[in-house]
């Protein structure tokens, strides 16, 4: 393959073979805690945590949502992710000549919005217009630095394991896995929006930001990883984590929160839900003596209300799913997203 293609950039197995034979050839030889080529939601180096992540989602306006919100969120859930707090961000945007004033400053209120909410400050950017027809509207590259969760060391006591990040790597067969509520609403309300489905229902995007829900799930104590179900949905990051842990991994169809709208979204497309990318939904690997506890703390979080057990962390290597009318599939890595462009 000589040219770069759409699912190199879609999060699944291409975009996975691009990083490991061109990126890790270059870079990742360095003395991190947690280095690039562990490819974790963000490296850590010296204590501190730090992420970036470019946002070119189509259209920059959707249900529940906007670039902004989405660039900030995302950003701050991959810091959470590592069971450390989001202390500041960065955010550099790309526009294009033309682009309607009134729009920049929707995107740029809806950023400090979700700032707000999270507790963190957008201390630092950069901006830059290209000609008309260089991009369309725009590109939010959003960077932030974290520090340690002061429950981290707390929640490996209660594990009962030694502390690190909460890496992708950490999980052990009897460990639970845990989501914090329904799959595929983020990618269904993009093409919805895009291509003007108009499907029935309340399609939005689950957009938001998760470190407060981290924060409430580290507290209690006994989380060993986690990973934001982002490009791939839950198909990518669970093959990740179970392949980087060296585990296999068995979901319960019946047990994946969904909602009924979303699901005959997919029917009618002839998606996958599973592969499908969310914008504010974390999966947990938890021990299992603490795993309905952690359940009930985070359903009492305004983004963990629909939160479920969807499965266990098994001897093996593979991400296998009881099915609804009683047999297994395997559940494969996406080579690309069904969806590109959604974030």
């Amino acid at each position: 393959m000589k040219r770069i293609e759409l699912s190199h950039g879609a999060g699944g197995e291409r975009m996975g073979e691009l990083i490991k034979k061109y990126i890790l050839k270059y870079f990742g030889d360095g003395s991190a805690d947690v280095p690039l080529h562990a490819l974790d939601d963000s490296a850590v180096i010296d204590g501190i945590v730090f992420t970036t992540d470019s946002h070119t989602v189509q259209p920059i306006f959707f249900p529940g949502g906007d670039i902004g919100k989405l660039a900030v969120a995302g950003t701050i859930n991959d810091i959470a992710a590592m069971g450390a707090v989001p202390v500041a961000m960065a955010c550099a945007m790309v526009m294009e000549e033309g682009f309607s004033m009134e729009d920049y400053e929707k995107v740029v209120a809806s950023m400090a919005a979700v700032a707000k909410e999270a507790g963190v400050e957008i201390v630092t950017g950069d901006t830059k217009v290209v000609e008309r027809g260089g991009l369309k509207d725009m590109v939010v590259t959003t960077s932030a630095i974290g520090k340690e969760s002061k429950h981290l060391k707390h929640n490996f006591e209660v594990a009962g394991r030694k502390q690190e990040w909460l890496r992708d790597s950490m999980l052990k067969p009897g460990d639970a896995i845990i989501i914090n509520g329904t799959i595929a609403d983020h990618g269904i309300a993009i093409i919805s929006e895009r291509e003007g489905y108009g499907f029935e229902g309340e399609m939005k995007s689950d957009v938001a930001p998760l470190n407060g829900l981290m924060e409430t799930a580290l507290k209690e104590g006994g989380v060993v990883a986690a990973k934001d179900a982002t490009r791939g949905g839950i198909a990518n990051a669970l093959n990740e984590m179970a392949e980087k842990s060296g585990v296999g991994i068995l979901i319960e169809e019946e047990s994946i929160p969904i909602r009924d709208a979303t699901r005959a979204a997919c029917e009618m497309l002839g998606l996958d839900p599973l592969a499908i990318g969310n914008e504010g939904k974390m999966i947990m690997g938890v021990v299992e003596e603490k795993a309905e506890d952690v359940l009930e703390i985070i359903k009492k979080h305004r983004y963990g209300r629909d939160a479920a057990i969807i499965g266990r962390v098994v001897e093996g290597k593979h991400v296998v799913m009881e099915t609804s009318i009683g047999g297994k599939r395997m559940v494969e890595m996406p080579v690309g997203d069904p969806i590109p462009r959604i974030c």
